[in-house]
This record gives structure tokens, sequence and C-alpha cells, in this order.
């Protein structure tokens, strides 16, 4: 997670080898999130999914703790 975007902070999802000390490792399915302890506060109770739809796929990440969030989906706010 990051700041910016049209509400505030903004989800950053990519494919990232590099592991610091600190960071949260989250594993399920096979699957590895990696989550840097200051946004791990801002995603506490979210849930990740991977959508495929017609149109293409795409993470969506549903985050209990964002009050609102923008048109396109990418940023929120707390």
């Amino acid at each position: 997670m990051k700041g910016g975007g049209c509400s505030g902070f903004q989800y950053e999802i990519s494919m990232d080898s590099d592991i610091k000390d600190d960071d949260i490792i989250l594993s399920e399915n096979d699957c590895k999130v990696i989550i840097d302890p200051i946004s791990l506060g801002f995603l506490s109770g979210a849930i990740i999914d991977f959508k495929e739809e017609l149109i293409g796929s795409k993470f969506v990440i549903e985050n209990p703790n964002a009050t609102s969030s923008c048109g396109c989906g990418t940023s929120f706010s707390i």
C-alpha cells in the first residue's frame, strides 16, 4: 500500500522477491502475500481475491477499514 490515488491511499500489488526482515508473510493455498508492517494496520481484516471475468482478470480487495473509495477501485480512504 502507498499514499496517493484519488482517495488518499492506493493498493500496490506486484511480484516481488525483495522480502525485508520486518515484512509479514501470509500464506494460504500455496499463495504468499507479503505486507510491510506500516500497511498491516490499514489492511487488518481485508480479503484479497482474484477475479476472472470476460473483460479480464484482476485482484479485488475488500477492506473493512476503508470508509470510501474511488470509482476505479484502486484507491481508498480511512
